[in-house]
């Protein structure tokens, strides 16, 4: 109620002037009669709202509030909204009126001023989502360029050691969780647009060099052009996220424009998987590269036509724009980039190694300085520590656990489906296709889910999701029919992934402010690539020790050195058994991280309720509170 904002004395100037719900102070005086307040009409407060600006073509653009109390007994509150500064404020048979300068709160953020919102034709708004869409589409579409025909890049590099192979994917999901930070920020500051296009030009040049990079048959040449094709996405994601975000009022219009974007996920992750598969069995893996990086220069000139400007990015003073973060972004990324190579070439060069472990604390100790800097020493952080509410964090760590689980999931499905049961990456493909048909079912109604239940209980659904799918794999024999356990566990795992990340999107693109739309969507992007890498590489170490143990129990030398094992496309007799044991270490770790998801869920749901029952326990001491001073004041 606006009577209860009222009491809670918002001071003015709480955001800048250049803030979409900056509001400027009104000088006018006070009701001072319950009498007045009574006979004070809603048509009459809604004659008298009015602001001043700067400029003319601000004022067209300023949103303004007017707040008329009625205290009667029906403890009545109006809100009138008007983005016309032309009224000025007039008063009634002597009567005035009661005016406050309130910044709009987190709680009346849903009802977002339409005049911050580009008015777009409905055509081109589909148009819009489409291209928005095709960013996350082809984001995870590219990362399975190396997990679906995985045993045929093995094959064609001759590698003997699975933490080398699992480069393949880590480096770009580290690239793309490292950078997507910093692309928020440029796109806040740039327009969200600008660097929209930019990232589709990235990525099809990276793709075009990372498929030309076969000639040498280099591992390490390959992984790091996998990691530089994967900042395209980087500059890509948050800025869909915020270019819907910016175009589409808070409600049911933003929310479903989040939960196609969050349908687009598996859909392009399965395409991805089967065409790359094809691909690499009709042609040749590289076109996989290069048919992307066609792909991606038609996607971009489709942007720079069908993406709208930005009209509010344009009129804002350059003074008034965010600076870049520069230390922040030095200490943040290198943070990021050295603890996730620290977790990635550990399986391969063991713990002990003095390198692993150096750039460990290196990337802790930019982190911790990355922290310091965001909180104490800039005005435009990278990520708005202070400003995120605890619903924020608790739907980040849900973020994390959960889908760090998924790429374990997802990595170790494919080499079991191809290097144990001996499929092909075309049967494979086809085999976790049903991602696709579930995943839009489950993203799709994220928006009655939310609406219905709150973002906490939809999180509590996907973290569910994500244990039950990974235990199905953690339990699943060698010689069982498909259409058991595998199946199940890739029909409920989309419900994880497609409840969660629209949700969580949801939840910080409607508590952050339009200037900051960009920082909300790299907030769970990052959380979501960067925890894929980094639990793949968690996952490689467990899965060395597992396959040593497995080695041990059947009898096996597990000393070998690296040059000595056999390629990981070789099947001599009894290693199928080996391999799927040794493959149940990281399936039990995703079901770990998964159990953790679901106990930061149920946190999450506790806080929520016990929030819900603080403020509705003020409210209520308010309204009585109100209710025994009006009626002493007519009484005397």
């Amino acid at each position: 109620m606006v009577s209860d904002i009222l009491e809670q004395q918002i001071p003015s100037g709480t955001f800048q002037k250049d803030h979409p719900y900056f509001l400027p102070p009104l000088d006018i005086e006070a009701v001072t009669s319950s009498n007045q307040r009574r006979e004070l009409s809603q048509s009459s407060a809604a004659d008298s709202c009015w602001t001043s600006t700067s400029t003319p073509v601000e004022k067209s653009l300023e949103p303004s509030i007017c707040l008329s109390v009625e205290n009667d007994d029906s403890e009545k509150d109006i809100i009138t909204r008007h983005t016309s500064p032309s009224l000025k404020p007039s008063s009634t048979d002597g009567k005035s009126i009661s005016f406050v300068s309130l910044p709009i709160p987190a709680v009346l953020s849903s009802v977002e001023d339409p005049g911050n919102v580009l008015s777009i034709s409905l055509l081109r708004k589909i148009a819009l989502v489409l291209v928005a869409c095709s960013a996350q589409f082809l984001n995870l579409g590219g990362m399975n360029q190396t997990v679906a025909p995985v045993m045929v890049l093995a094959d064609y590099f001759q590698i003997r050691d699975y933490g080398t192979l699992s480069w393949f994917s880590a480096a770009y999901s580290m690239t793309v969780g490292t950078f997507i930070l910093p692309a928020g920020r440029l796109g806040d500051m740039y327009g969200h647009k600008t660097v929209f296009v930019v990232g589709w030009l990235w990525f099809a040049v990276l793709s075009i060099i990372t498929g030309f990079s076969y000639k040498s048959q280099d591992i390490i040449l390959f992984s790091i052009c996998r990691a530089l094709q994967g900042i395209g996405p980087a500059l890509l994601v948050p800025n869909a996220i915020a270019l819907l975000g910016m175009n589409f009022p808070v409600g049911i219009q933003r929310n479903t424009a989040f939960a196609c974007f969050g349908a687009a996920g598996p859909l392009g992750a399965t395409a991805g998987a089967v065409f790359t598969a094809l691909i690499a069995d009709l042609l040749w893996w590289p076109w996989s590269f290069w048919i992307l990086a066609i792909v991606c220069v038609i996607v971009c000139a489709l942007s720079i036509v069908i993406v709208p400007g930005q009209i509010f990015h344009s009129l804002t003073p350059k003074s008034s724009r965010p600076t870049f973060d520069y230390w922040g972004c030095l200490t943040g990324v290198s943070g990021l980039i050295l603890i996730n190579f620290a977790l990635n070439q550990a399986p391969l060069a063991g713990w002990a190694t003095w390198y692993i472990y150096t750039t460990l604390l290196l990337g802790f100790a930019c982190i911790s300085a990355f922290v310091v800097i965001e909180l104490n020493f800039t005005d435009y952080p990278l990520v708005p520590l202070r400003g995120l509410g605890s619903e924020a964090y608790f739907a980040l760590g849900c973020i994390a656990a959960g889908w760090g689980s998924h790429g374990i999931w997802a990595y170790y499905l494919y080499l079991f489906l191809e290097q144990v049961r001996g499929h092909s990456a075309l049967l494979t493909s086809a085999q976790t296709s049903p991602v696709a048909v579930t995943g839009i079912f489950f993203a799709l109604s994220t928006v009655w889910l939310v609406k219905r239940f709150g973002v906490a209980y939809v999180m509590l659904i996907a973290m569910i999701n994500f244990l039950i799918g990974s235990l199905l794999l953690a339990l699943v024999p060698l010689r069982q029919s498909y259409w058991i356990q595998t199946f199940l566990s890739v029909i409920i795992m989309p419900g994880a992934m497609n409840l969660s990340f629209p949700a969580a999107t949801i939840l910080l693109s409607s508590a952050l402010p339009k200037d900051k739309q960009g920082i909300a969507a790299s907030l769970v992007s990052t959380m979501v690539n960067y925890c894929i890498s980094c639990g793949l590489g968690l996952a490689g170490s467990i899965h060395r020790k597992s396959f040593q143990n497995a080695l041990i129990r059947h009898g096996r030398d597990h000393q070998v050195p690296l040059s000595q094992l056999p390629l990981l496309t070789a099947n001599p007799p009894g290693l199928a058994e080996i391999r799927l044991e040794s493959f149940r270490g990281p399936w039990f770790f995703a079901v770990a991280l998964s159990f953790i998801g679901v106990l930061i869920a149920i946190c999450f749901i506790l806080r929520t309720r016990r929030k819900a029952k603080s403020n509705f326990t003020v409210t209520a001491g308010k309204r009585a509170s109100r209710r025994i001073s009006h009626w002493f004041g007519s009484q005397s």
